[in-house]
């Protein structure tokens, strides 16, 4: 595909998404903010793993 065509055709999902989420037709900005919310615990529980492993690591070395 042309990399124009490619930026304008994510740009335009990008504008149609924040839109949505932001007008909440049909619930879907409470759901992406729940998976959002979801998201974000297991990515701060993902680090500290991976932090505790590292250290883990360190302590060995």
């Amino acid at each position: 595909m042309n990399k124009w065509l490619e930026l304008f055709v994510g740009l335009i999902f990008v504008i149609l998404a924040v839109s949505l989420w932001v007008m909440n037709y049909w619930g879907l900005g409470t759901a992406a903010l729940e998976v959002l919310k979801g998201g974000l615990m297991w990515m701060i529980l993902g680090l500290g793993a991976l932090f505790i492993l590292l250290g883990i690591s360190d302590v060995k070395g």
